[in-house]
């Protein structure tokens, strides 16, 4: 058997092990105990069932295969045969999946950037619409979308805009939408129907808690101003902003959303952390991104990753080769068939190194 499969039994153990603790009344009483346990058992409950029908199979199969040489069973036996063998080899496939080496970040929250880049004016109202692509996105998910920071422009876009996305797995789902993202369209502006191109950055990273990343304040360097803007009686008359600077990097993150300086810079800070901790995981990947690039890229932000084509109403992933001509209703927050196939690609190129390997 594969080596992968090697492990499954002592999976099948733990989650056996995890529900008997469950059903403890010691455990039930404890609510944040009971919560974490539950949560292990969840992520494992595909694979404990996949594994189980995958027993089964083999089981019916190893039956069939001792009735061919009854000639009276024998015609029923192939017959059998012809519909197990082909499920064992999916279910084999989708244990190789349901294995691999989850990303540890996979089930965080995220904060994610967007700029408007190449194209002025029209960039920056291009940041603004994948915005509202990216909040519909949330809204089918059931997630939550705050703005935590943001420039607008004179024409209603966004020069940058930052957001936390919370909910069930959402980096799981969005960490492939980092990179460069282009726009083929006829700007507002256009006074003879040409078709523009504009590009906006997507910046996609994991809301990092202490126990993840440690910010040394040794490292931080603090300003605080007058917020600018509208805001009531605090504005231009009490230092509310907040302005930190990470010294090694000097990555700065400003803050004036709220009203108070205590939480505009919590809010700088959890921002500032995730914006430094990005900086040194692009730093590692960098040198393992030159000898292997996925089927989704490297996630470069440089790098163009989708185009969106409103003339033809079609919009085409370049890491995998794939083109839709429904941009309307992915623009309206229909990206599912988009990331399900990025994550496809990625699990399948994981699959062709492991069984390389």
């Amino acid at each position: 058997m594969d080596p992968i499969f090697q492990s499954l039994q002592t999976v099948v153990d733990r989650y056996d092990e995890l529900n008997e603790q469950l059903a403890d009344p010691a455990v039930a009483g404890d609510g944040q105990k009971y919560m974490a346990l539950s949560k292990e058992a969840g992520e494992m409950r595909e694979t404990v069932e996949v594994y189980t029908r995958y027993q089964q199979v083999i089981q019916a199969i190893q039956e069939a295969e001792e009735l061919l040489d009854d000639a009276e069973m024998a015609p029923l036996a192939k017959e059998d045969l012809a519909g197990l063998k082909p499920e064992k080899a999916q279910l084999e496939d989708q244990l190789k999946i349901l294995m691999l080496p989850k990303d540890p970040n996979d089930d965080k929250n995220i904060i994610m950037e967007i700029r408007g880049a190449a194209g002025g004016d029209e960039s920056s109202l291009f940041a603004a619409d994948l915005l509202d692509m990216y909040r519909r996105y949330a809204e089918k998910q059931r997630w939550a979308l705050s703005i935590i920071d943001e420039a607008t422009t004179e024409v209603g876009g966004y020069k940058e805009v930052a957001v936390m996305i919370t909910g069930d797995n959402v980096y799981s789902k969005l960490k492939f939408e980092s990179g460069a993202h282009r726009v083929q369209r006829v700007p507002s502006t256009e006074t003879q129907g040409r078709v523009h191109t504009s590009t906006a950055t997507v910046g996609v990273m994991p809301e990092f808690e202490e126990i993840d990343f440690e910010l040394a304040e040794s490292d931080l360097e603090e300003e605080f101003f007058r917020s600018g803007g509208a805001g009531g009686q605090n504005v231009n008359k009490v230092s509310t902003a907040v302005r930190l600077i990470h010294k090694p990097t000097g990555i700065m993150v400003k803050m004036q959303e709220e009203r108070t300086q205590i939480k505009n810079r919590d809010k700088a800070r959890k921002l500032l952390a995730s914006r430094v901790y990005d900086f040194y995981a692009q730093q590692n990947e960098a040198a393992y991104a030159e000898q292997r690039k996925s089927a989704v890229g490297t996630g470069d932000r440089s790098e163009r990753i989708r185009t969106y084509n409103y003339p033809q109403n079609r919009v085409t992933d370049h890491r995998i080769g794939l083109t839709l001509n429904k941009l309307d209703r992915v623009m309206n927050g229909e990206l599912g068939e988009v990331i399900d196939a990025l994550i496809i690609a990625d699990q399948t190129a994981k699959l062709a190194e492991l069984n390389n390997a």
